[in-house]
């Protein structure tokens, strides 16, 4: 049954998904919220663009799913908040869940929920309390046929890279994918490798789970689009981008590049045509 809510996610033709996020405002960085200030105006122009699906939190899920019609975007609901993306890091890190996290979905009429699981240097704890979140909500997911989207990102050490910089070493990224595929995922949503060749490597280790790939830090836009093509090539399922598109001067276009590429098989060059100058 979960497979009914997936298939709001995933585009008929391509049988591949565009999430944009768009919940960047939960994690307490006033950088985040560049580009999404008036969050009602974002979603708008984000609906607009028609991408498969739109990542909210429970407090803002409202500006997505009030819209009329029924050709809105699904709603991937995140469940968990973190402090962990600053540059100067606080005392004690946290990941924490939402209460009753698939119960919300549900009366937001969420076609996926999304949970970290961060790897972060010499940070156990917090890797314990991700772990911990996904076996709280596992078995809820199953119960209730909610598609369960786990999200594996390893940081680089805060001191080096002074602050959210994500790691793109495989070795780091494949076991961590692997462990979130055993956790019980439905879907991935991993990093990309700093050698995007080897990324078909992250979808084999995901084995029969689709595996949506992370866009990561801000990126010109010949870099995002030309890395997106050859992801796509190597067997990723899809997307979910944030910064690339909320903070981009042209978000709509952005979003209607991205989409060429991902459901339409258009190269980056062919996409590059679609965002105004």
């Amino acid at each position: 049954m979960k497979t009914y809510r997936a298939n709001r996610l995933f585009n008929a033709k391509s049988c591949r998904c565009f999430d944009v996020a768009i919940d960047h405002g939960f994690f307490n960085e006033r950088a985040f919220l560049q580009g999404i200030e008036n969050l009602d105006k974002a979603v708008k122009t984000v609906v607009a663009a028609a991408p498969d699906a739109i990542q909210l939190t429970v407090g803002q899920a409202h500006f997505l799913q009030s819209l009329p019609g029924k050709e809105r975007p699904a709603l991937v609901l995140r469940t968990d908040v973190a402090n962990v993306y600053g540059s100067t890091l606080p005392r004690v890190l946290f990941s924490r869940m939402i209460e009753a996290p698939v119960e919300q979905a549900l009366r937001l009429d969420a076609a996926c929920v999304v949970v970290n699981l961060f790897r972060i240097p010499e940070q156990p704890e917090v890797a314990d309390q991700c772990i911990q979140n996904i076996l709280r909500i596992k078995p809820d997911c199953d119960r209730f046929a909610m598609p369960l989207m786990i999200e594996p990102l390893v940081f680089q050490p805060n001191q080096k890279a002074g602050g959210y910089i994500v790691d793109g070493d495989p070795d780091k990224i494949l076991p961590l994918v692997r462990q979130a595929v055993e956790l019980g995922a439905d879907i991935i949503k991993a990093d990309p490798t700093d050698d995007v060749s080897v990324y078909h490597k992250v979808v084999e280790i995901a084995g029969r789970i689709p595996v949506l790939v992370r866009g990561g830090g801000k990126a010109p836009d010949k870099e995002i689009l030309e890395r997106t093509e050859k992801l796509i090539q190597q067997g990723a399922a899809g997307i979910v981008y944030g910064r690339n598109i909320i903070q981009h001067t042209d978000p709509a276009g952005m979003t209607r590049a991205l989409m060429a590429i991902v459901h339409e098989g258009a190269s980056a060059k062919q996409a590059a045509q679609l965002i105004k100058a």
